[in-house]
């Protein structure tokens, strides 16, 4: 069992305590092959990419149906970005 509290602390001592306790803001960036938010100088978790290079064969520990569903989905992707790449070059 804990102590029994002898004196009151003040509302000043218990926030200079809690001071430390604030949450700090994470950081994201995007990853340049899908355009998923990521911590920076990790592998993206969705597509297996790290410094432009694939890393991790995220479809290789996928099921059949998970497969399936990510094939459309980069497809999907590939076809709402494809005109806006070929304009800007």
């Amino acid at each position: 069992m804990g102590g029994v509290q002898v004196k009151k602390h003040t509302k000043g001592k218990r926030n200079r305590r809690r001071s430390h306790l604030a949450l700090t803001k994470t950081f994201l960036s995007t990853c340049p092959k899908c355009d998923k938010a990521i911590l920076p100088h990790h592998i993206c978790a969705h597509c297996g990419f790290y410094n432009g290079r694939e890393v991790i064969d995220v479809l290789a520990k996928l099921t059949k149906k998970e497969k399936k569903k990510r094939a459309k989905e980069e497809a999907a992707a590939h076809a709402a970005h494809g005109p806006e790449e070929l304009s800007k070059k």
